[in-house]
């Protein structure tokens, strides 16, 4: 029987070797040594005995023993050797007692090579042990600014709060994240209890996952299980029977192919052209009308945002008297918008717009357990397959806002007012710093954040004295505030000059015109397994800047003129040389940003004064929107 054992993992690692040969890879075991930096550039650190996962053991620490096995650590000498006999008696002690000894082994990088035990190690793969015990002595190379040496020691100091080490990610930030996402502070130590508990989890969803087929996949296993546990959540997920939990695996199986792509999003910047008002396909036989439904997070009443989708709603109700009915739920929080989902799914809606991005994991969730429902997240560069995201490109508003300011900021100063540094709001702060500065070179932009601690905005905007300030885009009828889009403060009252508008009405009449002449499943199908935004602007006519009577006569033709310059897509607000507070962004006269450039932007203009806050300066309510689509520096 040993004999046989050692034939099949000599065919196993004959295998192998050749194809490793074949794809002009080293065809035998990795040798530590070889590839270790410079003395002196590294240090030891004793672990003492570590339960090794036998994934990650990928070589030896000599070059002696590395000939023996094939770079999959099976044998390759023939069955008639001393080595051939050694490793059938180790097969023989495993099967009858379990082979107990520790190996003596170096991690570096999270990766094990072997000193002492090649055999037991060959023998314990062969088997598909999930691990071997053995004293480790871990090398730590000195930091530098490559991207695995700094998620290295992003795992050093998980490893300090957690001794767990068959965990693995390919993107920076993401051991930070495990460790918020299983409910513990940064630094927080893991009890005994709490690491066995994580340890049984992983070990049935990294199983099915690779069963499946993830290993084809670029990104590693814990990338797919920290996906898995932010969208449900590390709790309900340690609540599941191994049957649910590999059920729910296989119904988000589309959102870990979406990890791996570099270009995950297939952004549509403009409505389709197709007008064929083909309701049939959409509407089962013998129902008469499509039901939607909008989650709003506040009341109309009480919020510009939720007031201006809601007229959105109302907008569509006129526009599909026949062939629409809508619904809408107020009050929305993370706590019961899975209800309220699920509620309006019960009630026959199969069409629902969740308006804020606080709200994805919530429609993420709804829309994999409800595969026949459209659900759509009003959020910016969100990369999920089983629904689509819409917003609006505000930035083109907001330059027209800026040059606006620019023209009648008589002392130079501009204060603009924004709320959370979210994905586009960024780039809503720079545009109009660009059109401000475009029209009168020597403005500045004083930049303040309603959502900051501690911070009192009209103290603050009397310190700075602004001509023009730019407050909230709009208001709610019942608040009767003049304190809204660009305006002089003449006094103690405002004077308004002009105000941006999200025609949301015209963005939802065009997104369900989609659904009515086929293009939204022409859109599913080309997109193959990415992620589907509709990113629209002023060409679509969902943007727009209002002048009010009390803006000189030229200064609106000059809005008008650059509006339709925007909108003829003649002219792009990040186009030519750009410069940020630190220095030159674009040097090509003749380059304009692209949009994920614009999505992502983690910079200021330079003629903004301020700094974009960090989570931690901001009030608590800014949490959730934050956690979804807060902007993170980028290293470099």
């Amino acid at each position: 029987m040993a004999r046989a054992d050692y034939l099949k993992a000599y065919k196993l690692g004959k295998k192998d070797y050749q194809a490793r040969m074949l794809r002009g890879e080293r065809p035998t075991l990795q040798v530590l040594d070889d590839i270790l930096p410079n003395p002196g550039s590294y240090y030891e650190v004793p672990l003492g005995l570590v339960q090794i996962p036998t994934d990650q053991i990928v070589g030896t620490k000599t070059d002696g023993r590395s000939s023996s096995f094939a770079g999959n650590f099976m044998p390759i000498l023939q069955d008639n050797t001393e080595f051939a006999y050694k490793w059938a008696a180790l097969s023989t002690s495993h099967v009858e007692e379990g082979i107990r000894d520790p190996i003596k082994a170096y991690e570096y990088m999270n990766k094990f090579y072997v000193l002492e035990g090649n055999k037991r190690v060959s023998v314990m793969k062969f088997f598909d042990a999930v691990s071997i015990p053995g004293n480790v002595i871990r090398i730590v190379p000195r930091r530098t600014d490559e991207k695995e040496n700094r998620i290295y020691y992003e795992f050093l100091d998980f490893y300090q709060c957690a001794p767990i080490n068959y965990i693995w990610f390919s993107q920076e930030g993401s051991f930070a994240k495990l460790q918020e996402a299983v409910g513990k502070e940064p630094g927080q130590v893991w009890t005994e209890e709490e690491i066995l508990a994580f340890s049984a989890i992983y070990t049935i969803f990294s199983g099915e996952y690779k069963a499946r087929g993830g290993n084809k996949y670029k990104i590693t296993p814990g990338d797919a299980f920290l996906s898995f546990i932010t969208l449900y959540g590390y709790q309900a997920v340690a609540e599941k029977s191994t049957a649910e939990l590999k059920e729910l695996l296989a119904k988000s199986w589309k959102e870990f192919a979406l990890l791996q792509e570099e270009q995950d999003i297939d952004l549509k910047m403009k409505p389709s052209q197709e007008k064929k008002p083909l309701l049939s396909l959409l509407l089962p036989v013998g129902v008469s009308k499509l039901k939607a439904a909008f989650i709003y997070e506040k009341t109309p009443e009480s919020s510009a945002w939720t007031y201006a989708h809601e007229l959105g709603r109302l907008y569509l109700e006129q526009t599909f008297p026949d062939e629409l009915s809508t619904i809408f739920y107020e009050n929305a929080t993370q706590e019961n918008g899975d209800a309220l989902i699920q509620d309006a799914i019960e009630k026959g809606c199969r069409l629902i717009f969740t308006t804020t991005p606080a709200f994805v994991q919530a429609s993420l969730k709804a829309a994999i357990a409800n595969p026949d429902v459209r659900i759509l997240n009003c959020s910016l560069n969100t990369s999920h397959r089983y629904i689509r995201t819409y917003y609006s490109r505000m930035h083109e508003a907001k330059f027209l806002m800026g040059a606006i300011a620019g023209a009648m900021a008589e002392n130079n100063k501009v204060s603009y007012i924004a709320d959370y540094p979210i994905y586009g709001s960024i780039a809503n702060i720079n545009a109009f710093a660009l059109g401000a500065k475009m029209i009168n070179p020597r403005a500045k932009v004083y930049l303040e954040w309603s959502s900051m601690k501690g911070v009192d905005i009209g103290e603050r905007l009397r310190e700075t004295g602004p001509s023009c300030i730019s407050g909230r885009d709009m208001v709610i009828p019942e608040e009767g505030s003049r304190f809204f889009g660009i305006y002089h403060m003449d006094g103690e009252h405002p004077r308004n000059l002009a105000m941006p508008l999200y025609h949301w009405g015209k963005f939802y009449e065009q997104l369900i015109r989609t659904i009515m002449d086929g293009t939204w499943k022409h859109d599913e199908k080309t997109a193959s397994e990415k992620a589907i935004n509709y990113w629209w602007g002023i060409s679509a006519g969902v943007i727009d800047v209002v002048c009010s009577q009390h803006l000189p006569i030229g200064t609106k033709r000059l809005i008008e003129l650059l509006k339709a310059t925007i909108s003829s897509e003649q002219f792009n607000p990040f186009s030519g040389i750009l410069y940020s507070q630190t220095g030159v962004v674009v040097d090509d006269p003749e380059r304009s940003l692209l949009p994920e450039e614009i999505m992502e932007m983690d910079w200021l203009a330079e003629n903004v004064i301020g700094s974009i806050p960090k989570k931690e300066e901001l009030k608590e309510q800014a949490a959730p929107v934050m956690k979804q689509q807060g902007v993170v520096k980028k290293e470099g």
